[in-house]
């Protein structure tokens, strides 16, 4: 097929338009991180490389999804779920790094990327090999949120806001509340459109473009917030 073809935008189809613009605002979002590493005192680099390795993966695989959906019309399962299972460990490991000099152990790093990976697999299990019972749906959805409850919980009251509050920074526990609204709000439409594939409790609710149009805004505003929500913690930490 060729290739001006592939990647033809229908002027009335926003889900592609939202794959090609997730892709460009994610691509620039990497090298706007990449830049500013030099900008930034030495404890803040290694967290502004992540936050463009994390845009820059997402950006790589929306250039193969745009052109896949573009010729095909159905949703890239498998892509995406590739992208998450690289890009949602690395916002996790950006708790870590954000409280390392608060006193993050290795321990709470691997727990909290353990918990992100058996959201994703089980997400993915749910998703991909469904025989549009309910049953299946609802198992795996439980399994998957088993991870995603243990992220929310350290965010929010356990060791993640125990270390910010210890942390005698108001840069970094004011960030560290900004990324757990993210993983509360941002995070939530992920569940929302699982739930609403064929056997999901949700069921019907949407269609799949509509999945596909709200994971693409999604996606880009969760990957990049969370990388201008360290930028802005390596900024003001600068300042001060």
């Amino acid at each position: 097929m060729p290739l001006l073809e592939i990647v033809k935008i229908p002027v009335d189809d926003p889900v592609a338009f939202t794959f090609f613009t997730g892709y460009m605002a994610m691509l620039a979002a990497s090298v706007f991180f990449f830049f500013e590493r030099g900008q930034v005192d030495g404890k803040w680099k290694t967290s502004l490389l992540v936050s463009g390795l994390i845009t820059g993966i997402a950006a790589v695989h929306y250039y193969y999804m745009r052109d896949y959906y573009a010729a095909t019309n159905e949703t890239p399962t498998a892509l995406r779920y590739i992208d998450w299972t690289l890009t949602v460990p690395l916002m996790c490991l950006e708790f870590y790094l954000l409280l390392k000099p608060a006193g993050a152990k290795i321990s709470f790093m691997w727990k909290l990327i353990a918990a992100s990976v058996l959201m994703l697999v089980a997400g993915y299990i749910g998703e991909a090999f469904t025989d549009g019972s309910t049953s299946h749906s609802v198992i795996w959805g439980v399994i998957s949120t088993v991870g995603y409850a243990y992220i929310l919980y350290s965010a929010w009251v356990g060791e993640a806001k125990q270390l910010a509050d210890r942390s005698n920074n108001p840069a970094v526990k004011k960030g560290i509340q900004a990324l757990a609204w993210f993983v509360l709000v941002g995070w939530a439409i992920y569940p929302i459109g699982y739930m609403a594939m064929p056997g999901g409790w949700l069921s019907g609710l949407l269609q799949p473009n509509d999945i596909n149009l709200f994971y693409n805004l999604a996606d880009a505003i969760n990957k990049i917030g969370f990388g201008l929500v360290v930028y802005g913690i390596a900024i003001s930490d600068a300042k001060k």
